[in-house]
């Protein structure tokens, strides 16, 4: 429990307006996408860093919970307050973006900054920021910097990681730090933002970041491939890959998401597609972009695909993209609890990868729809409960999870490759790492946060 006296103090930093401990706050306060609820004992609005500053000083002398939070979109429980303590919420004034800087390419930002906020100003300008979660609209810069978040762009241009250049953090003892500079190249000392990229919240409070942009590019073309099974699918993506084509996105869905997108929404999809795969090219020159789609398309022929389809306007453009967009909620046809994993292969373990899914799917008697981001080897993978509220049920969807996970670290893959860890996958983390490397992690919090106020507990660390 976190004392009256503490609350008090805190008040005194922030004023009475940006700290609530009253019920309503304290739930709203409570989840994130993963419907799972740990109410803290306040929530506290820092206006500033030197707020912030004064709060964790003060929260690490006293051994107060601190847990940092953006939008709360996190689909791994980063940002619950799963041991209690204080919800530091960067949203309501952490949200500024400081600078544009037209002539260095980099934007400054507060974390509390929108993603498509960021997008939409920066292409104002003619800039670009690629970086796409699917929770663009809402999620905030500070959340995707913490979880490494990626997006349906990933697969040309990469993933959160690749464009942050510098940070501002503060450590648990309330101390100010820079890492990485607003320089193309910085090699003097070691990497401290990109450890801090991807901690969720487990070792400092960012409070400001600089970015990498682009050139927004001038033409852009969407395609929709339509293949007999997913395995012919899956072996297009990385031969069309090897073969020199380099979209910006190749989302792919199986059979079981397009039976529920034609049985839920009504998605006009053709009934014998087996899997289909979705993207855009892009670039500066017309001729680039009819190159990559001829590319694709002549890939995509070799490896049994019965049509490829490119859209004629933005109109058709949008409505081959509907069927991506609306893939996660048209499966709940299926069942009433999902188990949502983000599993990560190398792209030429794909049919493989989904071959063995759907074989745990089988023998645990689940159905496990899959899509996403196929382009860099990242499945969603749905173990679809039919009956959440079965314990036999859900321990058998827990199984395959865990089957699942085993089968993709052995191909040389990964347990997330945007969602993070949290308190979802932390069990998991024992799969991945072995006793060396856990006890590296544990090392490296230690080194940032020795009284273990920071987000405790997250990434079983």
């Amino acid at each position: 429990m976190v004392k009256k006296e503490h609350l008090q103090y805190l008040e005194n930093i922030v004023g009475t307006e940006n700290i609530h401990s009253d019920n309503a706050h304290l739930i709203a306060y409570s989840y994130d996408a993963t419907r799972t609820n740990f109410k803290p004992n306040a929530v506290v609005f820092p206006r500033d860093e030197d707020d912030i500053s004064r709060i964790l000083s003060y929260c690490n002398k006293h051994k107060i919970i601190i847990v940092p939070r953006g939008a709360g979109s996190g689909f791994t429980g980063g940002a619950l307050p799963a041991s209690g303590g204080i919800v530091l919420s960067l949203e309501r004034h952490m949200n500024k973006i400081i600078e544009i800087d037209m002539q260095n390419m980099v934007a400054v930002v507060q974390p509390g900054v929108i993603n498509m906020d960021l997008q939409k100003a920066v292409e104002a300008v003619g800039l670009f920021y690629p970086p796409d979660p699917a929770s663009q609209e809402y999620s905030t810069i500070g959340g995707n910097v913490s979880e490494n978040a990626g997006g349906m762009r990933a697969a040309k241009y990469g993933i959160t990681k690749d464009y942050v250049m510098a940070l501002r953090a503060i450590l648990p003892n309330g101390e100010i730090i820079r890492a990485g500079k607003k320089t193309i190249k910085d090699v003097a000392g070691y990497n401290t933002a990109g450890i801090l990229i991807g901690s969720e919240g487990t070792l400092a409070v960012i409070t400001e970041i600089t970015l990498k942009l682009i050139p927004k590019p001038k033409h852009k073309q969407t395609y929709m491939g339509i293949f007999p099974d997913v395995t012919a699918a899956m072996n297009a993506v990385f031969k069309s890959l090897a073969s020199g084509a380099n979209p910006v996105a190749m989302e792919f869905l199986d059979a079981l998401v397009i039976k529920a997108l034609k049985d839920k929404l009504n998605v006009d999809l053709p009934s014998d597609a087996g899997a289909i795969l979705v993207g855009d090219v892009d670039g500066n020159l017309e001729d680039e972009v009819e190159f990559q789609l001829n590319t694709l398309k002549e890939q995509f022929m070799k490896n049994k695909a019965t049509a490829f389809v490119i859209a004629q306007d933005d109109a058709h453009a949008q409505q081959i993209w509907y069927a991506r967009r609306n893939a996660s909620p048209s499966i709940t046809i299926f069942g009433n609890k999902k188990l949502n994993e983000d599993i990560s292969v190398p792209r030429s373990m794909l049919p493989k990868a989904l071959e063995n899914i759907y074989t745990i799917g089988k023998k645990y008697d689940l159905l496990i729809p899959c899509f996403g981001h196929s382009g860099d080897g990242n499945i969603h993978v749905n173990v679809m409960v039919k009956d959440g509220n079965d314990p036999k049920q859900l321990e058998r969807g827990y199984k395959a999870i865990k089957e699942i996970f085993q089968m993709v670290v052995d191909m040389g893959g990964t347990l997330s490759g945007e969602h993070g860890i949290g308190t979802a996958k932390a069990p998991y983390m024992g799969i991945a790492f072995n006793d060396a490397e856990m006890m590296l992690f544990k090392s490296i919090k230690n080194a940032f946060d020795p009284n273990n106020i920071l987000n405790p507990f997250k990434m079983g660390l």
